[in-house]
């Protein structure tokens, strides 16, 4: 399907990724997986990454993460025509990364390029379940004030994994949408 740019926002854990390969699915469009383009070997930044992100972002149809703003800056805002912010509660966030990271440190799979998440890790201030709980209500606020700047975006705001569920697989998503309409999708 041409003419969708979607755009997940969320806190680390809030289900972002598994959300944008949903939609890219769904609506027959690529999803970008913004970690997968952006750690090199040693969770190293891709010296390729800004190209790579303004390349995808440049065309009519993608879905991809809220991350790295302070490389990209509003780039995918601008460009976005859908948000949908994943606007759980903090409770359900912490449950979600912990589950994620607990998998990963115990099968030891390989994420990107070479890189594995280990039990070690989760003493790092950067980690994400550290990251989820500190940066919770700045992330929040951030998202908040962005959306007020970019009123060109339609905005979908899911309060709970079910409504994320219920409103990916909702018929809405085959139609076209106009510009600046703000739903919360809640249980």
């Amino acid at each position: 399907m041409d003419g969708h740019r979607v755009l997940i926002a969320g806190i680390s854990g809030s289900g972002k990724t598994t959300l944008a390969r949903r939609l890219g699915s769904r609506l027959g469009i690529p999803h970008h997986e913004l970690d997968a383009l952006h750690h090199g070997p040693n969770w190293r930044k891709r010296p390729e990454f800004d190209a790579d992100v303004e390349a995808f972002s440049a065309g009519s149809s993608w879905v991809t993460e809220d991350q790295y703003h302070s490389a990209l800056g509003d780039l995918l805002w601008e460009r976005a025509d859908t948000l949908v912010w994943l606007d759980l509660p903090r409770r359900t966030v912490m449950r979600q990364v912990l589950r994620r990271s607990f998998v990963r440190a115990a099968t030891g799979r390989e994420l990107w390029n070479g890189n594995r998440e280990s039990f070690r890790d989760w003493t790092g201030p950067d980690h994400p379940i550290r990251w989820a709980w500190s940066q919770y209500d700045r992330k929040r606020d951030q998202t908040a004030a962005r959306v007020l700047h970019h009123r060109h975006l339609t905005v979908i705001r899911l309060t709970s994994p079910e409504a994320a569920t219920r409103w990916s697989r909702s018929p809405v998503l085959a139609g076209r949408r106009e510009k600046g309409i703000y739903a919360t999708y809640s249980d």
